[in-house]
């Protein structure tokens, strides 16, 4: 309206025809409405927001004045702008008594300088009566019930929240407070806001001494090795530039008073990155110490049952063998049970020993070089017969057995060979056991700087409350699906902590009754970084070949390609113990590939069909073979004269996974 006014001044100025004196804005008028316009833009621009009231009401009053100075000085009851003063009124009840009053001293005002020049009449009582009063009443009725209405809304909704805030606000200081782990809430940038009391338990702080300090000076983090956290692997600070969860176990907590304890924290962000993080944390160094003593434990007893489970198997085996015993067909299927429960029970104690090493850091990490694709082409050979005994078919996406050639790229990494073999092998294990019918799909892809392997079978899926826990120890889903099929639980988190090793990830995807895909990443290197560290790894090699010769090792070594000893026959009068290999002696730290093994395999037929032969020509009458321990032997009896010679007694290799326990 303001710039209407002053619009309206300059109109003469540029209009070739006379205006009537009706319309014209004189210089006082053109004063207030400059001014008011002047006030509008400075308050609109850079008024602060407690201070609206007051600028709203300051522009009105002189809205106002602008209005009735333009009407007095355009004929008063005859001037054209009487209904530019009823829209002014309107809006007085907004301000209440602060717009209402200067409204109404300003039509007695109107109506005085009316009366006192002779002008007051009928005409002027009904146009103050219609163009004054009746706009203040009627904005009086509308602002002040509105008014009214709001405001004891606005009370009440403000007093309810006040109160609803203050519950919470209670309700969570007692919770915070009950809470037994240490918890701390910094802002963005890392300031102590609240402390709780658990946590100054644990670090010996006062929450007065504390509260307003950097996180750093109360809550001091230490790797395992006691050495400051490097700045960039520092879990909290992680959280404020990330904005995502952070669980960490594997810090020292350094106490007020300078004690180390083994820690577990969890950092959550709050809000928006940047803005701060709750530190929730507790001290876990008895826990470790439990954790530690289980370890050794269960490393122990797996390390000396190892050795006769796998003495027992290698007597099943041998009794199972028909050139070595001869046993009916029920016998054959009691032995050929025990022998497959002795080789899981085999299988359990090495995944026990491989944990165990794992978690104390004695698993071994040999890194090699290799090419990703035909390395898991090797591996999914050997289980491409346990599928299709199964009934499923088990494809390899980049070499599909399919009689043609195929161009697949080279995916080179530094890895453990045997860590990638192992966690190969058991992914594609366990989506062939949980898969009832359909395919297993293995694919490798990658990028520049690292590659994914992927394991996709159609089986029975996990349930999305499992999936969290799917890489813990010892954890298995319970449901109808899996209870029928055996497992220990490690597997899987063998997997994750093999992954771990190699510098890479491992992680799963499912969907309930509909399939899984397990996917594993490691680090991929370019080829002429390949090049170079196969160069170097040869070298290495050959110096320690060279070291060898130079200074041969007393320790006991298998040859598969070395023949295998057998005692001659006895003479029919002999009965002395035959001096024999004990058949309880398995050499340690073999590490044999499946070629090998196949060719011990075919020696020791071939022995024991040359032994079969020599035992027909000394002896054709049949007789039962007892294995007889060389450092024990007992004294033969009479009837031990007529019996055939004992066939030799030879060693089962074990394939050992890592280093040879230290006993």
């Amino acid at each position: 309206m303001s710039a209407g006014v002053i619009l309206l001044y300059f109109v003469p100025y540029f209009s070739s025809k006379p205006l009537s004196q009706a319309i014209l804005v004189n210089v006082p008028v053109l004063i207030i409405a400059s001014l008011t316009a002047i006030v509008s833009v400075i308050t609109y621009l850079w008024l602060p927001k407690k201070m609206t009231m007051q600028a709203a009401l300051l522009i009105y009053l002189l809205l106002t004045a602008t209005a009735a100075a333009l009407i007095v000085s355009t004929g008063g009851t005859t001037s054209p702008f009487i209904a530019l003063w009823m829209l002014v009124t309107v809006f007085a009840g907004v301000f209440g008594v602060w717009g209402l009053l200067p409204n109404l001293i300003g039509i007695f005002v109107f109506i005085a300088i009316e009366y006192l020049n002779g002008r007051f009449g009928v005409e002027l009582i009904v146009l103050v009566s219609f163009a004054g009063l009746l706009p203040l009443i009627a904005s009086f009725i509308i602002w002040h019930n509105k008014g009214k209405s709001e405001g004891e809304g606005g009370d009440k909704a403000y007093k309810e929240l006040a109160t609803e805030l203050s519950q919470v606000a209670s309700q969570s200081e007692v919770v915070i407070n009950a809470i037994g782990d240490g918890v701390m809430a910094i802002d963005g940038q890392g300031i102590i806001q609240l402390i709780n009391p658990a946590a100054q338990r644990i670090l010996g702080w006062g929450k007065q001494d504390s509260l307003a300090l950097n996180y750093k000076s109360v809550l001091q983090l230490t790797n395992l090795k006691n050495e400051p956290l490097d700045p960039t692997k520092d879990p909290v600070q992680e959280v404020l530039n990330t904005n995502q969860q952070v669980r960490n176990d594997d810090v020292m907590i350094v106490t007020h008073n300078g004690k180390k304890i083994m820690g577990s924290l969890v950092i959550s962000p709050t809000g928006e990155a940047g803005s701060g993080a709750i530190i929730v944390f507790r001290d876990i160094t008895k826990e470790k110490a439990e954790e530690r003593e289980q370890a050794e434990f269960i490393s122990t007893a797996s390390h000396e049952m190892r050795t006769p489970v796998a003495s027992i198997e290698g007597f099943l085996g041998l009794a199972l063998n028909p050139n070595v015993a001869q046993i009916d067909d029920k016998a054959r299927d009691f032995i050929m049970k025990a022998h497959e429960s002795t080789q899981h029970l085999g299988r359990l104690f090495q995944d026990l020993l491989d944990v165990s090493k794992a978690e104390d850091g004695r698993l071994m990490n040999i890194p090699k070089v290799l090419d990703v694709i035909p390395f898991t082409h090797d591996v999914l050979q050997g289980l491409q017969q346990k599928a299709t005994d199964k009934g499923l078919r088990l494809t390899y996406k980049p070499l599909p057995d399919d009689g043609t050639k195929h161009v697949t790229p080279v995916y080179n990494a530094n890895i453990d060979n045997d860590h990638l073999r192992e966690v190969v092998n058991n992914l594609t294990e366990n989506a062939i056991k949980y898969t009832p019918k359909g395919e297993v799909i293995v694919d490798v892809t990658g990028t520049d700087d690292k590659i994914i392997v992927s394991v996709k079978d159609s089986g029975i899926g996990i349930p999305a409350e499992d999936m969290p826990h799917l890489f813990q120890k010892f954890y298995r889903v319970d449901n109808v699906e899996t209870n029928q099929i055996g497992g220990t639980g490690l597997g899987l988190y063998l997997c994750r902590r093999l992954a771990e090793a190699m510098g890479g990830r491992i992680w799963a995807e499912s969907e309930y009754k509909k399939g899984s895909t397990f996917y594993l990443e490691i680090p991929r290197i370019d080829s002429q970084e390949a090049a170079a560290l196969s160069n170097e790894q040869a070298q290495q090699a050959e110096r320690e070949a060279a070291a060898e010769a130079a200074h041969p090792s007393q320790a006991a070594t298998f040859d598969p390609n070395a023949p295998i000893p057998v005692d001659p026959p006895r003479a029919a009068g002999d009965t002395s113990a035959p001096a024999v290999q004990a058949a309880t002696t398995v050499p340690r730290g073999e590490s044999l590939t499946r070629e090998q093994i196949a060719a011990h395999v075919a020696k020791l037929r071939a022995m024991a069909k040359e032994q079969a032969e020599s035992e027909g020509t000394a002896s054709p009458e049949p007789a039962t073979a007892t294995p007889v321990a060389a450092e024990s032997a007992p004294a033969a009896e009479p009837a031990a004269e007529t019996s055939a010679p004992r066939p030799a007694s030879v060693s089962i290799p074990v394939r050992e996974r890592a280093e040879p326990p230290q006993t």
